[in-house]
């Protein structure tokens, strides 16, 4: 047997699983105390500024030990039956430490400096630093610049650092390595330092053998020249799959599993998922639709895709080139509209139903004409990850009528993170990576209307994963390999992975009406994107300057 955790945006889930077959024999669940800091510090409790998100690194040591003890429990096992451990966690959560692994955030005279603490992945303050990255690496025709489709995110380790450094060079010289929380967490496990070969890639412009150059990073910022050198590099770079090493004595009384067992090096919740998905054939994509939505692909050949996040060889299995796009907030839209915009009367009548208001609104919809609210939303209220890769562009709701319901808006909100996830689909297909299967994983599958809808705007069949846990699942399956129970992780997911093929089909007479609402999308996509070359308006960029502008004051 082997446990896999994965830390979401929220809570770390544990799961136990047979490696043999990928039976799930136990299930557990730790939420963070401080969830995703996006208000104030919780030392402090002064406000935090726009688009910041941090975490507390404390509530992910305490929610890995409930979330494993919880699994075991469930599953009813003897813990010397596990053979290994495995991790997953979102990404790109970052965070400044110490040589030996301590957050600054620990450090008690540092804890009161917001940049001390780990950034979440939708910490998107390092906009302008993402920006200047971008800007100067096609001024130098930097070679890597193609690979990420163009443009560098400001949720990657590059401009979140160089954020730290210009806001507060204090706790940037501090800072004696800058590492993504999904090798911290192996760090806890085993005792050492490691790096994958995933997180370097995506989200730290690791291509060809090497980080951006001292020389480029010098112009950006000529303290910020040695920050690859010094703050990233180091440490090999290890394969998906492989074993970072042995749990600790720590590691052991933290999660109640035997010293010595096998933890597999760390990865991202979103990659880890393809094979427990099944989901590892070129033109197979994945999407892991949650809070936000990562699209991965595996491809034989290696090719630049516009506005995708990035290209990485091994960066989801040994052997192929690994493609990532994604959207900002997908669940994290429908959850902002429902805790905004619905009536007691809903509420109420929800409760009456016994169900949850997404489950409410969605059966005052499901069977409507297509288009029959009159509205297009574009799905930004998160900025764009993929293909414009800006956080400063912002959501719109165009239509909007005295008559508009709430169900109305959350109909368009659904159907606008379908229009974006074709755009990426189809951003795929020109540049000759064509996508052959469209699969989901994650906890928005479990939404009908929600799958059906992209089954009709993507004008193809949808799978989903088998797993209601596929991430924790996923990580499981890395650790059976790390553990020498399977020979990779190609036969692994063989094993252990599931997949329901062709779940949710189109249906010809919607998806014609969704080709006409989706043409109406992609022309508000160009214009309101403020780039030129599709003749945009900068207006969202205006409103959030101004915004910023007046907080700050």
């Amino acid at each position: 047997m082997v446990v896999g955790v994965d830390f979401g945006t929220l809570s770390a889930r544990a799961v136990v699983v047979r490696a043999s077959d990928g039976a799930e024999l136990g299930t557990g669940v730790g939420e963070y105390v401080h969830g995703s800091i996006e208000r104030a510090l919780p030392s402090t409790r002064r406000p935090l500024p726009p688009d910041w998100a941090l975490q507390d690194p404390a509530d992910w040591r305490s929610a890995l030990g409930t979330a494993v003890r919880e699994a075991m429990r469930d599953a009813g096992v003897d813990p010397a039956d596990v053979a290994g451990i495995g991790t997953d966690f979102t990404a790109c959560t970052v965070l400044p430490v110490l040589r030996d692994g301590t957050p600054l955030c620990e450090i008690p005279e540092l804890r009161d400096r917001p940049h001390a603490w780990p950034k979440l992945w939708k910490h998107h303050a390092a906009q302008p630093q993402a920006d200047r990255i971008n800007d100067l690496a096609h001024t130098r025709h930097e070679d890597w610049i193609g690979r990420y489709g163009g443009r560098i995110s400001s949720e990657w380790q590059f401009a979140k650092a160089l954020q730290l450094l210009e806001e507060d060079p204090d706790t940037y010289r501090r800072t004696e390595r800058w590492i993504e929380a999904a090798d911290w967490i192996i760090w806890q496990l085993c005792g050492k330092e490691t790096r994958n070969t995933c997180t370097a890639g995506y989200k730290g412009i690791y291509q060809d053998g090497h980080y951006p150059s001292a020389d480029y990073l010098k112009v950006l910022n000529p303290d910020f020249a040695d920050f690859a050198q010094t703050r990233l590099a180091g440490v090999p770079l290890s394969a998906l799959g492989s074993r970072a090493g042995s749990l600790t004595a720590e590691g052991a009384r933290l999660t109640g599993l035997p010293e010595g067992i096998a933890v597999a090096i760390g990865n991202v919740d979103a990659h880890v998922t393809a094979p427990a998905a099944q989901a590892i054939a070129p033109g197979q994509m994945l999407a892991i639709m949650g809070t936000s939505t990562c699209h991965v692909m595996n491809g034989d050949l290696l090719a630049d895709v516009p506005g995708i996040c990035g290209v990485v060889d091994g960066g989801i299995i040994a052997g192929k080139y690994g493609y990532e796009a994604g959207q900002s907030a997908v669940g994290d839209i429908f959850a902002w509209w429902t805790g905004l915009g619905v009536p007691e009367d809903y509420l109420a009548e929800a409760a009456v139903r016994g169900q949850s208001l997404h489950e409410y609104l969605s059966s005052r919809v499901e069977g409507r004409p297509v288009g029959a609210h009159g509205l297009i939303a574009l799905d930004w209220m998160g900025g764009n990850r993929s293909i414009l890769v800006d956080h400063h562009l912002s959501g719109v709701i165009a239509g909007l009528t005295l008559a508009s319901t709430p169900e109305d808006v959350y109909l368009a909100l659904l159907e606008a993170t379908a229009y974006g996830t074709r755009v990426i689909v189809e951003a795929f297909d020109a540049a000759g990576v064509p996508v052959t299967e469209f699969i989901v994983a994650g906890g928005l599958k479990r939404n009908r209307l929600l799958m059906q809808i992209y089954a009709d705007v993507l004008r193809r069949p949808v799978s989903v994963a088998g797993s209601d846990q596929a991430p924790a699942v996923g990580s499981a399956l890395h650790a059976a390999v790390a553990a020498g129970l399977h020979a990779d992780v190609t036969a692994a997911a063989a094993a252990m992975g599931q997949c329901e093929h062709a779940a949710y089909v189109p249906d010809p007479a919607r998806a014609d009406a969704y080709d006409e609402l989706f043409a109406e999308y992609r022309t508000l996509h160009d214009y309101f994107s403020g780039r030129p070359e599709w003749a945009g308006n900068d207006v969202l960029h205006r409103l959030r300057a101004r915004r910023n502008g007046a907080t700050t004051a």
